[in-house]
């Protein structure tokens, strides 16, 4: 009986050890920051400028993320109809629905493409990059939450990307 407890708690120790031993998320100090496009030449902007403050564009993209959550909520409704009629893609084409409807009102409340890319001077031409490069350099930022919801606003694809690029940049780290 006490071999059997024994064991029990020997396996419940190497599950649990191995459970904690999952990727770790590097310090920001840790990692290297992908070098940005010092102009807005590239696909996505940076919602910093190059002299470290918030672009003015995330001022007005902070609004924007009741757009994006209202156009959520529209694709929801979408994908929820569409589900009635085509079981397995009904909820991935009305999520779609959701961040391209989202995506338009945010960049509406933003000023449009013309503003953002207007006031940004920095860019970069993958949401990885621009996720690394954010946490490295901007993460202590008091207003780095604000500028970090500002870009998953415009770009909804962020929302997935931002973590597991963070995720990467410190495996490739080692950590």
């Amino acid at each position: 009986m006490n071999t059997i407890k024994l064991s029990f708690v020997a396996f419940l120790a190497l599950f649990l050890s191995a459970c904690a031993m999952g990727p770790q998320l590097a310090q920001p100090y840790q990692l290297t920051a992908p070098p940005p496009i010092e102009s807005n030449g590239g696909q996505f902007m940076s919602p910093y400028t190059s002299d470290g403050v918030l672009a003015e564009w995330v001022n007005n993209a902070r609004n924007a993320e009741m757009g994006a959550a209202i156009g959520g909520m529209a694709g929801a409704y979408a994908g929820q109809k569409l589900a009635e009629n085509i079981p397995f893609f009904g909820g991935w084409i009305g999520q779609e629905i959701g961040n391209t409807v989202g995506r338009e009102i945010a960049l509406e409340a933003a000023g449009g493409e013309e503003v953002i890319r207007g006031t940004s001077d920095i860019s970069f031409n993958s949401l990885e990059e621009l996720s690394v490069w954010m946490y490295v350099t901007h993460s202590a930022h008091p207003h780095y939450q604000d500028a970090l919801e500002s870009a998953m606003a415009i770009y909804p694809e962020l929302k997935t990307v931002y973590t597991q690029a963070l995720y990467a940049a410190s495996a490739r780290s080692g950590y």
